[in-house]
């Protein structure tokens, strides 16, 4: 029997939902049938309307959608200018205020406080730069990822061409709209990883291999990668070589295969990591050679050995992400920003558009760790821009803490989360950085901050791993997390081991510090986070990670353990709201 969604999807999906949210914004909220909402709140998803939690009713979510995380010139800035006059809520975050955009691991953005009266006027306003927010949502290939410098820099194999293409001719293929689950594709050119094939439902790595006494150059498939539900899957390989001009080809016909033969009755175990559980890469690879006519070759040599982003090594061997300043093959240079779990505020936003017009090409680029990066500064343009007062606030070099920091939505919007994440993570961060001390060498730890299993702020693959819990502290239901070290992304992909679980929020500083500071005092010379978590073991780290409460840390929400409608905010919601964002009434 199917899933009740796909009963849904089979009613009404894909394009035709577009018009039917546009109908309900110009009623409004209350013109959506309170027996229904779940129907229609599952199917906007295809066009990236996300409704909030409870208590958060009428206020909407929107991600956006680039393939491989290029924003051409003019598109964040409308984007800012959206969350500036669409963006703002009944309540302020303490660490944000109120407007503000949010990168995410995929390489897009994601805006919120969203009105559904506004969301076609948003999308005019968007669409008339090239924006989309089609297929960001729901059982859908999302974002295409890859390096987001693919065609700037330095590539093994150009991939620009091929993201492009899966892009036009498969995402946005109507007939493939409707996938069992949410499908992750990504393509890596470079040799540093960038795209992080291993957890994709279909990566393309690059790769080579001599056929015919000759140097050819090209990519391996991996299948089957992902992290959520506490079940990681690393992405196996196929044993298939293919050319640069069979990598669209070979990528549809996997996403068909899944298309067709995917589980559309159990949403636990439907994703595509358990599809090839299931059937296996044998199996898979026979299948995709009944489809493809092209003759298969056996798996090539990959570049995972040379792997640098998020992959636990020194800094030394290469970049870990696009933080700093580098050089394209140009001439020119590209200029990473760090911004602090990914949330800028909408000034900040328009001004870095102003600033990638004024000293770049207006091109902005967006990576998996949740940073933006200006392209195409000439050299006699980089002092300039990097005096500007937002580079200060938005540093190319910010502390290692800064640096390797990501977080997920949390409970502030998702139904999901069991703990806010954006704001603790700020603040974590912030208390680290004034009281914590690392060596000179070390340039960055990675913590990755989920608020529940589902893992979108991918805490299974960081030197430091947060996942959201709940947990009893002097009596009362507290937020708390779980607590795990040493994943990363590379030529051998781990995922982190539990530590700690259920640590009440206000303690987690202070286990992270007498981590960090063991870190600090047993390594050998030159040893990376991920190498120490290996050689000392993990009874020793048990040991070492004592949680316990810090002086300067205030938590911003610990008390929230019941989920008020609002983390940062004890009182009644004022939700739901007319278009005017004034509260209606239960009479009405």
């Amino acid at each position: 029997m199917a899933h009740k969604k796909e009963e849904y999807k089979a009613e009404l999906y894909g394009d035709e939902v577009r018009e039917k949210l546009e109908e309900f914004a110009e009623k409004g909220w209350d013109s959506i049938p309170e027996d229904e909402r779940e129907k229609w709140f599952s199917r906007f998803k295809f066009w990236g309307v996300f409704h909030h939690r409870g208590g958060q009713e009428s206020y909407f979510m929107m991600r956006l959608t680039n393939c491989g995380g290029v924003l051409e010139p003019d598109q964040l800035r409308a984007i800012g200018e959206v969350a500036r006059d669409y963006a703002k809520g009944p309540a302020e975050n303490p660490e944000f205020g109120n407007g503000w955009i949010d990168f995410t691991t995929r390489q897009s953005i994601q805006l919120h406080w969203l009105k559904l009266e506004d969301i076609p006027e948003i999308w005019e306003k968007l669409e008339a730069v090239g924006v989309s927010s089609r297929s960001a949502g729901g059982d859908t290939m999302r974002n295409i990822s890859g390096c987001p410098v693919a065609g700037k820099a330095e590539e093994y194999v150009a991939s620009r061409p091929i993201l492009d293409e899966i892009q036009e001719t498969i995402r946005d293929d109507n007939d493939l709209a409707n996938m069992p689950r949410k499908f992750n594709i990504s393509v890596t050119g470079c040799k540093q990883g960038c795209a992080q094939d291993s957890i994709n439902d279909i990566g393309l790595e690059p790769a080579h291999k001599f056929i015919d006494g000759e140097e050819v150059e090209g990519f391996n498939v991996r299948v089957g990668g992902g992290l959520g539900g506490r079940e990681p899957r690393e992405a196996r390989p196929l044993d298939l070589f293919i050319r640069p001009e069979h990598a669209v080809e070979t990528v549809r016909a996997f996403v068909e295969y899944y298309h067709e033969a995917g589980n559309r009755q159990n949403r636990s175990k439907n994703r595509a990591r358990f599809f090839v559980d299931e059937h296996g890469t044998d199996a898979i690879r026979a299948e995709l050679d009944e489809r493809l006519e092209f003759e298969f070759e056996t798996a090539g040599t990959d570049f995972r050995g040379e792997y640098t982003y998020n992959a636990g090594k020194s800094a030394e061997h290469g970049a870990h992400d696009h933080v700093g300043v580098y050089d394209q093959q140009d001439g020119k240079n590209y200029v990473g920003l760090s911004v602090p779990v990914g949330r800028l505020a909408a000034e900040d936003a328009i001004e870095l558009a102003d600033l990638a017009d004024a000293y770049g090409s207006g091109e902005v680029r967006l990576s998996r760790r949740q940073n933006p990066l200006i392209m195409d500064v000439p050299d006699g343009n980089l002092s300039n821009l990097l005096n500007e007062p937002l580079l200060d606030k938005h540093s190319p070099e910010p502390n290692p803490f800064v640096q390797g920091a990501m977080a997920c939505t949390g409970t502030e919007f998702c139904s999901l989360a069991l703990t806010e994440t954006k704001a603790r993570m700020a603040r974590l961060l912030r208390w680290l950085g004034d009281n914590v001390d690392v060596p000179d060498d070390v340039d960055r730890i990675k913590m990755h901050f989920s608020g529940c299993t589902a893992d979108c702020g991918q805490a299974m693959t960081a030197d430091i791993g947060l996942q959201g819990m709940r947990a009893r502290k002097d009596g009362q239901m507290v937020e708390a997390v779980d607590i795990g070290v040493g994943g990363g992304i590379g030529a051998e992909p781990t995922f982190i081991e539990w530590v700690r679980q259920r640590v009440p929020a206000d303690e987690v500083p202070g286990m992270i510090a007498n981590i960090v500071e063991a870190y600090a005092a047993l390594r050998s010379e030159g040893q990376t986070f991920r190498e120490w978590v290996d050689a000392t073991g993990h009874e020793t780290i048990v040991e070492l990670a004592e949680p316990h409460e810090v002086e300067g840390y205030t938590d911003p929400c610990l008390a929230d353990g019941k989920q008020s409608w609002y983390p940062f905010d004890d009182g009644d919601s004022p939700a739901p709201t007319d278009a005017e964002g004034q509260p209606i009434s239960a009479d009405d």
